[in-house]
């Protein structure tokens, strides 16, 4: 029993459970808030506030509010406010790691559809080269300096607190998510202070970039989320890791061919163990496209749950040629 319910999985048709996973999490993180589910303010993924009916409320603007209160009063028994939320986001971490990006974000999820749209329009992908994936991928950490570090400074008094949420500001999820509630006041620019004027046409010119970026290249965005390289942080604290076996890999570079992160390592590093890299959403698709077994793996608790097996590969190329 044990080993046709492991057979099942990992001879499976992953695109179809990855498909309503994500269309499930998108319908409940963008309209939850109707049924009155609230997930609380410390969520691992893009789930906006500035929709009014998001079922969660992504930790970056929570920690940015944390920070910015004045120095003396956030080194003193208020900061127990923010080790709570900090807590909080790695417990929900803890269960998926950086799945919650392949899986459960909203944003990734729409970069998918729009990936999805232009495969049907049959319009070509690009493709960064190294030297530009290399460069463009550090982006994500500059983001998540101004994450932390502007509220911060905005608390000792060094800025205006016209430097309030400041990525948030910038963030394409601010202008585009409440559209999906009919709500597009977010795609205007606050003439109240220089300061805001020009974080608010950044935010503007960051979401219409992303329809643009997403359109052209896979998972466009999530080289230069913060939440990315925060999840990457913590990753060692999840209860999920991905694996290599790298003495079963013959570096045939059909992981590397469907990687929309482009993540080289995948292939051709047959020494690490630990396979997880930072621009790594855990979509599991390079694991479906492994022709050997159990050269690459996801596992729960240091269990294998998805494995990459010959017949599931040729089960899944059948499945392709016939769609074809």
């Amino acid at each position: 029993m044990k080993s046709k319910i492991k057979n099942f999985i990992n001879n499976g048709d992953l695109r179809k459970v990855r498909f309503w996973i994500q269309l499930i999490s998108f319908v409940l993180f963008i309209y939850g808030g109707y049924l009155a589910i609230n997930f609380g303010s410390s969520f691992p993924v893009f789930s906006c506030p500035y929709n009014e009916q998001t079922s969660a409320t992504c930790y970056l603007i929570s920690v940015q509010h944390q920070l910015a209160m004045p120095t003396k009063v956030l080194f003193s028994p208020a900061i127990i406010s923010f080790l709570i939320g900090l807590v909080t986001f790695i417990a929900w971490f803890i269960i998926l790691n950086k799945a919650w990006c392949g899986y459960m974000c909203p944003f990734g999820t729409l970069q998918d559809w729009i990936t999805n749209l232009r495969k049907k329009m049959n319009i070509r992908f690009s493709v960064y080269t190294r030297h530009q994936f290399e460069g463009l991928s550090k982006i994500k950490y500059v983001f998540l300096i101004i994450v932390f570090f502007f509220p911060l400074l905005m608390g000792a008094g060094a800025i205006s607190n016209d430097w309030s949420a400041t990525f948030c500001q910038m963030c394409p999820a601010r202008v585009i998510s409440p559209m999906f509630i009919g709500d597009f006041s977010q795609w205007t620019i606050d003439f109240s202070s220089k300061t805001n004027m020009i974080l608010t046409a950044l935010g503007i010119s960051l979401a219409s970039l992303f329809f643009i970026g997403s359109f052209v290249k896979k998972r466009f965005f999530c080289f230069f989320c913060p939440m990315s390289a925060l999840h990457y942080i913590f990753a060692d604290t999840s209860i999920v890791k991905f694996r290599k076996d790298g003495s079963k890999c013959t570096r045939c570079g059909d992981c590397y061919a469907v990687c929309d992160m482009q993540i080289k390592d995948i292939a051709d590093d047959v020494a690490s163990i630990n396979i997880l890299r930072d621009d790594c959403i855990l979509c599991l698709k390079c694991i479906a496209a492994c022709p050997e077994d159990d050269a690459l793996h996801f596992d729960i608790l240091n269990i294998k749950a998805f494995s990459s097996t010959r017949e599931g590969f040729e089960k899944r190329m059948k499945i392709d040629l016939h769609k074809k």
